[in-house]
């Protein structure tokens, strides 16, 4: 069931409140500033404290927003506060909001491997501490609030925030956005951060994968897939906080649909929090998707759906709704639902109890030794290896030669995720010390191995003079390691791709970014001449391992085809060099997964595992239908059997278990997933679905029995009466190392009548590991 962070007594103290309050202080609690509109050189300004003077509901990314290191935000936020308190009628304090995608977003914020990489863990205790870790830096520079996670699911890899997503799979995103919840709650509310879950909902599947652009999907597979994960995580883990997505489903924008943000969110699973507005979503209304004639009657049309707060600054709401009251357009009982709301929220996280905060420790809180062993460690456990012919890896540390070569090579800031923040502010200095691959690499060899470097070409440019160099590089060493892929961030060309300074390499693209928010492609190779470098370092013949660096999974067929090796390494933060150098010369045995299909072509899309059966029979003229990479693939070290599988209903439950035994001589860890097809069903039914894994190390000779427990609630389905019902017949259980690796299978049979769930609450199965 879910945690009950809001009291009955938070809930009549902010009533007690909203009472005594005037109609201009009422919408100050819906609006929100930043240290742009605030401060000046670190200080509240005199413009500020008049922006401030009726209060303000949340303050907008002061530390991520800016460039003041952990000292000065937090003196900063101490100093608004102070001023709310002692120099407004009410007294209210703020809640202040920052970004956490891969960890706090802010001058000295630990770094890591952004969510993909999380997700390809398929470990959710390593999600949860580490944003317990983020949970801690945030609150020491006064944050309450966090703009994370995201829950939409990939299923367009055109569209450039799938970097941002914890794959394509509703379970395993649920899983994953549960753990990050739970890390940056904590266990009490009053020392956590509020995650946000986002974007609400079925953003992932834009129509051309183009950020923003309209949903077209039909609301059961709004419902069963893109809604799932938001649904489960708000039943299970009291969230307080959703934000609204950009797009517009069945022509209504998220923003404006009472449907998603009153009806399903509250009405139908009891969420208690607020829903906070996208950045600008609630003023595209009028710009963008054209239902408002203004920016007043946008905020009207928000604020009646049910989007309570304005981010990141106040434009719509604010003196707009004082005068919308005053015309009738709204009435005041709806902003004072909202304002109830949010003041409950800041009762919760113990702000009215303890609105500052003690003087910031940087050397203590942030970047510890213990923070940065622990980015290391989940940075490696989110690398998967692709293709190891003939064993070449893991390589020697005395090798002889070694040419690191590529643009990824030697940079730090491409290690990054789009919300961690020298790439989102785009900062020509590293906020955090960032480890390359080259350096890792020079630190993990021997001191007889010779290491050179050729950066061969850059990202999205189109100069080849440098390429020969690298093939050079090549020639002279006994092993190539070659890193290419994206670079991601803010700042892409966009709709220059088209400009014909880019067309003929006159742009300077060394600070553009090919992957993350706005960057969406229509192609999913290597971007800029990088399949040039490839193909020329490859013909020279020495045995080559290809590190992948990148947001966007790639289809890289012809890489499949050539390479001895690849390594997909995703985006992996701080620790990112030493990490693939752990993989790369056998310190760490490979385990990631991976939580997206990686197509052959671009043209498959949509390429998901859990496709109905027509679809995923159904080819091209030229090619199956079949992905490059399933989803949960992911080679090892070592090698795994299966075996003794049983499976049988029994009661209200479906319990599978299955033993696996380490065959090989290494120390690994695997994978087991568990999926589940009903066989017969009176609506269209996935192929399979996912319903379970575990990851697991086992020592050479070592097995383990694991035993899944998952509710007959979790094979429930959408009928045409919009019930949620499990009915009886055949299900086939499945086990193996991916979606397409099954092992063991055996079919069930669930007896007796149709179940019917008027309000869902099995979301999630259990393991026990013997």
């Amino acid at each position: 069931m879910s945690k009950q962070w809001i009291t009955e007594e938070h809930l009549t103290e902010a009533r007690k409140l909203v009472q005594q309050m005037t109609l201009e202080e009422k919408v100050a609690q819906l609006g929100s500033y930043g240290p742009d509109k605030l401060l000046e050189n670190g200080r509240l300004s005199a413009e500020g404290r008049k922006l401030l003077r009726h209060g303000i509901g949340q303050i907008t990314r002061l530390a991520g927003a800016s460039d003041m290191d952990p000292e000065d935000a937090g003196r900063a936020a101490n100093e608004i506060q102070e001023y709310l308190i002692n120099h407004t009628r009410m007294g209210i304090p703020a809640l202040f909001h920052e970004e956490c995608l891969s960890g706090f977003m802010g001058k000295g914020g630990t770094t890591f491997p952004q969510n993909l990489g999380m997700a390809a863990s398929f470990t959710p205790e390593l999600m949860e501490e580490s944003t317990a870790i983020t949970r801690s830096q945030m609150r020491a520079i006064g944050a309450h609030l966090g703009l994370s996670p995201v829950l939409d699911l990939a299923r367009d890899l055109r569209w450039g925030r799938v970097e941002e997503t914890f794959g394509e799979d509703p379970y395993l995103t649920a899983v994953m956005a549960g753990a990050y919840v739970r890390g940056l709650h904590g266990p009490d509310l009053e020392t956590g951060v509020v995650a946000t879950l986002k974007h609400f909902g079925g953003h992932g599947v834009c129509e051309g994968g183009r950020n923003h652009s309209p949903v077209y999907v039909s609301e059961l597979i709004m419902r069963e897939q893109h809604l799932f994960p938001f649904e489960a995580v708000v039943k299970t883990e009291g969230v307080l906080s959703v934000m609204n997505a950009y797009h517009d489903w069945d022509g209504v924008p998220c923003a404006s649909s009472k449907k998603l943000l009153t009806h399903i969110l509250r009405e139908e699973w009891g969420f208690q929090g607020v829903v906070v507005s996208d950045y600008w979503s609630i003023p595209m209304l009028n710009t963008d998707h054209r239902v408002s004639p203004d920016e007043k009657h946008s905020g009207v049309l928000a604020l009646k759906a049910g989007l309570d707060i304005e981010l990141p600054f106040t434009q719509c709401y604010g003196e707009k709704l004082v005068e919308a009251v005053r015309e009738g357009l709204i009435a005041e009982e709806v902003i004072d639902r909202s304002v109830e709301r949010h003041l409950a929220v800041k009762f919760a996280l113990g702000i009215f109890k303890q609105p500052l905060i003690p003087e910031v420790r940087e050397m203590e809180q942030f970047e510890t030794e213990a923070h940065r062993k622990f980015a290391r460690e989940a940075a490696r456990r989110t690398m998967v290896l692709l293709k190891n012919e003939g064993g070449l890896l893991p390589l020697k540390k005395d090798i002889g030669t070694i040419a690191v070569i590529g643009p990824n090579a030697a940079s730090t800031r491409n290690l990054l995720g789009d919300y961690a923040y020298s790439a989102h502010v785009n900062r020509a200095e590293d906020a955090v010390r960032i480890v390359s691959v080259l350096e890792g690499i020079k630190s993990a060899v021997s001191s007889t191995t010779k290491v050179i470097h050729a950066e061969g070409c850059t990202i999205l440019g189109k100069d080849l003079s440098r390429i020969p160099e690298a093939v050079e590089a090549a020639k002279e060493s006994d092993v190539v390691v070659l890193v290419v892929g994206g670079r991601s961030g803010l700042a892409g060309v966009n709709v220059l791709s088209e400009d014909e300074r880019y067309l003929s390499g006159e742009m300077d693209v060394a600070q553009l970014d090919s992957d993350g928010e706005f960057q969406d492609r229509t192609d999913l190779g290597l971007p800029g001449v990088q399949q040039q470098l490839v193909e020329e370092v490859l013909a020279v013949g020495k045995p080559t391992v290809v590190v992948l660096v990148n947001g966007r999974p790639l289809a890289l067929p012809w890489l499949d085809r050539h390479a001895q090796a690849i390594l997909e390494a995703w985006l992996p933060g701080e620790e990112g060099g030493n990490a693939v150098a752990d993989i790369l010369f056998g310190d760490y045995n490979p385990s990631g997964r991976l939580p997206v299909s990686i197509p052959k072509d671009v043209g498959q899309i949509p390429v998901y595992y859990s496709r109905s059966y027509i679809s995923r029979n159904r080819n091209y003229l030229l090619m199956d239908s079949k992905p490059l990479y399933p989803f949960g693939f992911g080679l090892s070290y070592t090698t795994f059997a299966y075996g003794d599988l049983e499976a049988a209903f029994s009661g209200e439950e479906l319990v599978v278990s299955f033993t696996v035994t380490n065959t090989g001589e290494r120390e690994g860890r695997e994978v087991p997933q568990l999926y589940v097809t009903d066989l017969v069903a009176s609506r269209v039914r996935p192929t399979l679905e996912l319903k379970g894994f575990q990851s697991i190390s086992l020592t050479p000779g070592q097995a383990q029995k694991l035993t899944f427990h998952l509710p007959v609630e979790m094979l429930s389905f959408l009928s045409e009466e919009g019930k949620w019902i499990t009915e009886p017949g055949d299900f086939r259980v499945a086990v193996g190392r991916s979606s397409e690796e099954l092992l063991l299978e055996k079919v069930v049979t669930l007896n007796g009548d149709v179940r019917v769930y008027p309000k869902r609450k099995g979301f999630f199965s259990s393991c026990t590991v013997y």
